[in-house]
């Protein structure tokens, strides 16, 4: 009999991660049907799947998609009301799922919701990757409560609320199938990254919220696809927040805003270039090309109405870099 939710965990090539973290996901997800979308992968993540997890249930991509695609492609044959999708670098708690699904059975206008997201390294300490909830300023720089670029908190409980956020993270991902298959899934041109915050931006920009719970959380290894210093992650980070604020901002608030981003990221690839070297200025040079070149199907994607009010902080950037905050 189906479940309500079925978690999907995207697989390419990370046997290791599935052997040490599915155990954990298939103990403590007793009411929830679990899956694997792998994206052509060559170890022998499914061999071992059929040897050792019989029951859970294995999705066959025809290509690595990335991770955009590869859960467009995968979650079409998943027929749940509801979507955990789930990093294979995610250690999972008891209890990680009922808080989560308590919300979205009670509230029917809140489409996705993230869990308190800590880091598996160092567990009393929040991770990059979503930490207490996500948000974005008036640039649409994405920060996190509990983390503002690549500075973390300690998690001492003042994220333990729940409340509405900008966006759930992609590492651990709650949403109604209905929602997702509405909005058309992720935009499969991101590849990977930010790919879950433009969804979560076309829901706000729907008339939808986007919630975290502190009740639940997990632990996220991070970058176990592209490491924290890859300058192809610079290129698609960068890259996909152009198109994603050109598809979701409002008129005239885009010109300007998209404008100032083009300058300041030509400071940043100049800062990147100096720290980690030259690959890191040129990915930047090449995704502000990337983004010229989706420019016609990023202005086909864009919404009838778009939220004025979209961010919960103004000048990031230079609060935190600039005056230490």
């Amino acid at each position: 009999m189906q479940k309500k939710l079925a978690v999907a965990i995207l697989n390419w090539n990370g046997k290791n991660w599935l052997e040490k973290f599915l155990p954990n996901v298939v103990e403590f997800s007793q009411n929830a049907d679990i899956y694997v979308i792998d994206n052509l992968s060559t170890d022998d993540s499914i061999e071992f799947l059929n040897i050792h997890f019989p029951s859970v249930k294995i999705i066959k991509n025809h290509k690595n998609y990335g991770f955009a695609g590869g859960y467009n492609e995968g979650l079409k044959e998943i027929k749940n009301e509801c979507y955990c999708l789930l990093n294979s670098d995610v250690e999972v708690t008891d209890n990680w799922i009922e808080p989560v699904m308590e919300i979205l059975e009670k509230n029917s206008d809140i489409s996705a919701v993230q869990p308190k997201i800590l880091s598996y390294t160092h567990k009393n300490y929040f991770e990059f990757a979503g930490a207490g909830g996500g948000l974005i300023d008036n640039l649409g720089y994405p920060y996190c409560r509990g983390r503002v670029f690549d500075d973390l908190e300690e998690d001492k409980g003042q994220y333990d609320d729940e409340t509405e956020i900008f966006w759930a993270s992609g590492c651990c991902f709650f949403i109604r199938s209905k929602d997702f298959w509405e909005q058309n899934g992720f935009d499969e041109r991101f590849f990977a990254h930010q790919e879950e915050i433009d969804l979560c931006w076309r829901l706000i920009n729907s008339g939808k919220k986007i919630f975290y719970t502190g009740k639940s959380k997990v632990y996220h290894v991070g970058g176990g696809t592209l490491n924290k210093q890859s300058a192809q992650k610079t290129y698609l980070n960068i890259r996909n927040n152009l198109s994603m604020m050109l598809k979701n901002l409002p008129f005239p608030r885009l010109i300007w805003v998209i404008f100032f981003r083009l300058c300041l990221d030509g400071i940043a690839g100049i800062y990147f270039g100096l720290k980690h070297g030259f690959p890191h200025l040129w990915a930047v040079v090449r995704a502000h090309f990337g983004f010229y070149g989706q420019l016609p199907g990023t202005l086909k994607l864009r919404q009838k109405h778009q939220k004025n009010q979209f961010y919960q902080s103004k000048w990031l950037i230079f609060k935190h870099f600039l005056g230490g905050k």
